[in-house]
């Protein structure tokens, strides 16, 4: 009993739950792997994870302190979800810190250089950013238009959304058209 005096108390956990199941489904719509050139590997679901936390982060940065405290939530959550990924792919305890700190940069450089690109409405510059986040090693990566096309449209149906909807955590992605 004493020791629930010092355990972090989370108001917030169902909302961040249910807005992170939310993403998570968003980025596994297959569409985004059958027709916009997405691998469906371990590496290709982390992108598309990443572009989904990235797409909610953008949206919560205008909202009220409880829109960008739920938004940090699900980051956290984001991580926690990778590092129990890790492990259960088999990864030792003592590279899981190493992983992911590097996992981190990766999802933190990418929010910066979509963030440039969909700032500035230049879906040709965020098409080639994913493509060199998501084909890193390939001399001829496949058209990421079509995933940037999406991505400027998800970020236009999230601006839509009502903060009511964000409080609640029951912002959507809308679906690859």
């Amino acid at each position: 009993m004493i020791l629930g005096l010092f355990r972090k108390k989370n108001n917030n956990q169902a909302i961040v739950d249910r807005q992170y199941a939310a993403l998570a489904a968003a980025a596994r719509m297959p569409e985004l792997y059958e027709r916009l050139n997405v691998p469906d590997t371990v590496m290709g679901r982390f992108e598309m994870l990443s572009i989904a936390m990235i797409l909610f982060f953008r949206r919560t940065r205008a909202s009220a302190t409880s829109g960008q405290e739920i938004a940090q939530e699900i980051v956290d959550a984001f991580f926690q979800d990778i590092d129990y990924s890790i492990r259960e792919l088999g990864i030792g305890d003592n590279s899981v810190p190493k992983r992911m700190k590097k996992l981190a940069g990766m999802f933190y450089g990418r929010l910066e250089a979509y963030s440039k690109a969909m700032d500035t409405d230049d879906a040709e510059a965020l098409a080639l950013a994913l493509q060199r986040n998501i084909y890193p090693e390939t001399s001829a990566p496949a058209d990421m238009s079509g995933l940037a096309g999406w991505m400027m449209a998800a970020e236009s149906h999230l601006s839509a959304v009502a903060e009511e909807v964000i409080a609640t955590g029951s912002a959507t992605l809308p679906p690859v058209s």
